[in-house]
């Protein structure tokens, strides 16, 4: 499409009435008559040749079509509000400012040192980091990239995969002391089981396939704590109280140093993974283009995934042998000791 046939003015209206689902309220915030607002929408639909809005009583409801571009509208007029206000603030030398979201445990566990030599690469992009509990799939507002642990699932923006997570039982040495570790489901049944809180599943979703997993099916796991981020639950286990069910990936520090132990070598595949999601309009910036770019370089054949997987498990006193079952789409893979 030409830009020059670009209607500014109408895609202007657009996103008021859109946010505001009224073309009085809209009016208002652009101060403007509302028959402007409805005037420059029409003009709008009459280009695009579909309607944007269903036109009810005292009510207006977007189309899919409306839909599908007001949040490509708001963030396109977002970026622009937000360069017009780098070269103010900076008399002519804008910096390049990447806002970045991270999932909270991903942020206190790997993000510091990863920030740290992107910094390094690339002193000319500032990064505002956003940290937040976080499974939904998509970017928002002002947010540039975004990574977000979720299922894979098939969406509008792109998600480029960096690992998918294997969770495996994580707990204090302390714990470990008098315990009974020949049987991998005496040791669960007998102590607190931690559990994250996950968008659409039960609390105990994880420890129901993990269990289920190792052909006990009959395990109760429906007790113990439940945090929102995986950050908290393993920092409780750090304490001695409890068992968590976590990816090393995110705790190699802690186990290195003997603060947290992996009992068994069993691994749960979640089915869930990390992944950086980016909007396909954003690829032409830059800075976006150039982090993701790296990133996904970082975590490839993931080197640092590969450490600390080899992190030591802590040695049972007896061989370890469950028999795992195909019941669900949860997977442990078991490995005796030698």
């Amino acid at each position: 499409m030409d830009r020059k046939w670009l209607p500014l003015n109408a895609l202007r209206a657009f996103e008021a009435a859109g946010q505001h689902l009224s073309f009085t309220a809209a009016a208002n915030s652009l101060t403007v008559a509302q028959s402007a607002v409805s005037r420059h929408v029409m003009v709008l639909e009459n280009f695009l040749g579909v309607a944007l809005f269903e036109r009810r009583p005292q009510q207006l409801v977007l189309t899919e079509a409306g839909r599908h571009i007001l949040p490509v509208v708001s963030k396109s007029f977002d970026r622009i509000d937000q360069a017009l206000g780098e070269v103010i603030k900076e008399k002519g030398r804008p910096k390049r400012v990447l806002k970045v979201a991270l999932p909270t445990a991903f942020a206190h566990r790997l993000a510091i040192p990863i920030l740290r030599d992107f910094r390094a690469e690339n002193p000319g992009i500032t990064l505002e980091i956003v940290s937040k509990p976080s499974s939904g799939p998509e970017t928002d507002g002002d947010i540039d990239i975004a990574i977000v642990y979720s299922e894979p699932r098939v969406a509008d923006a792109i998600h480029d995969l960096l690992w998918m997570v294997r969770a495996t039982p994580l707990c204090s040495p302390k714990l470990l002391e008098n315990a009974d570790r020949s049987d991998p489901a005496k040791f669960i049944a007998a102590n607190d089981l931690l559990h994250v809180k996950i968008d659409g599943r039960s609390r105990h979703f994880f420890w129901e396939n993990f269990v289920r997993s190792l052909g006990r099916p009959d395990l109760s796991v429906d007790r113990g704590l439940v945090f929102d981020t995986e950050q908290l639950a393993v920092q409780y286990a750090i304490l001695g109280d409890g068992v968590a069910l976590s990816d090393p990936l995110l705790f190699a520090e802690e186990i290195r140093a003997g603060r947290l132990a992996q009992p068994f070598d069993l691994w749960l595949d979640e089915g869930y993974g990390y992944y950086l999601t980016t909007h396909p309009e954003d690829l032409s910036n830059e800075a976006v283009a150039l982090f993701r770019s790296w990133l996904i370089a970082r975590f490839s054949g993931s080197a640092a995934a590969a450490a600390v997987f080899a992190a030591p498990v802590a040695p049972p006193p007896a061989p370890v042998e469950v028999e795992p079952v195909a019941n669900g789409e949860a997977k442990v893979r078991i490995v005796a000791s030698k």
